[in-house]
């Protein structure tokens, strides 16, 4: 009998849980186990001998980052069975104490580093929520927008961001109250970058002329 489901994306939030995940053969075996199997049959799948597959499976589990979901018969013997915690994993800035991302970039809203600051503290504070949400059977009230505008020229970039701006602060202007009793304070956070291309494909940083 199997128990426990694998959440869709897992923080790390220790220098430990990160440090735990620097292995290609801890990678390859969080991978076979997004479905549950034992240590001996991640050993038969990665041709790897069963007596190191077991050493890298107890540090994982002692990071948190598998779990025992239940047992399986296989010959005379009975084999524990575990699964990965998340389908995909990522490392918060917590886990790089110190010298990971915070407040002390200078808020400049044009620089790369602001924005990778702001999402790097995102990443943190939607993390700590969700634990928190998931310790009381409830759920973080988010809200994400993704989408991709293609500018004809510097000029409607720089428009397109003056408008944007213009209509975010309204739109504070109009729903914010920092007297409301009862009330809860949300960040957002509104960002923009260039389109990753392939390296095939012609670089995003270039403007053709716009249709007539």
């Amino acid at each position: 009998m199997l128990t426990g489901m694998p959440t869709d994306v897992a923080v790390l939030q220790t220098t430990s849980q990160a440090a735990s995940l620097l292995d290609e053969t801890r990678l390859a075996i969080l991978h076979h186990l997004r479905r549950p199997d034992s240590a001996a049959g991640v050993a038969r799948q990665l041709g790897a001998p069963r007596q190191r597959i077991g050493y890298h499976v107890r540090a994982l589990e002692a990071a948190g980052l598998l779990s025992a979901v239940g047992e399986r018969r296989r010959g005379n013997t009975i084999e524990r069975l575990l699964q990965s915690t998340a389908t995909q994993y990522v490392v918060g800035p917590g886990a790089l104490g110190a010298v990971g991302t915070g407040d002390r970039v200078a808020p400049d809203r044009f620089a790369s580093a602001y924005l990778i600051s702001a999402a790097s503290r995102t990443i943190g504070d939607v993390a700590a929520l969700d634990e928190r949400a998931r310790a009381s059977g409830t759920a973080v009230p988010t809200l994400t927008i993704e989408t991709e505008v293609r500018f004809a020229s510097p000029a409607a970039q720089h428009a397109f961001a003056r408008e944007l701006a213009e209509s975010l602060v309204e739109l504070v202007r109009k729903h914010h109250d920092a007297d409301a009793v009862g009330g809860r304070a949300f960040r957002f956070v509104v960002a923009g970058h260039p389109v990753v291309q392939r390296a095939d494909a012609q670089r995003s940083d270039v403007y053709e002329a716009a249709p007539t």
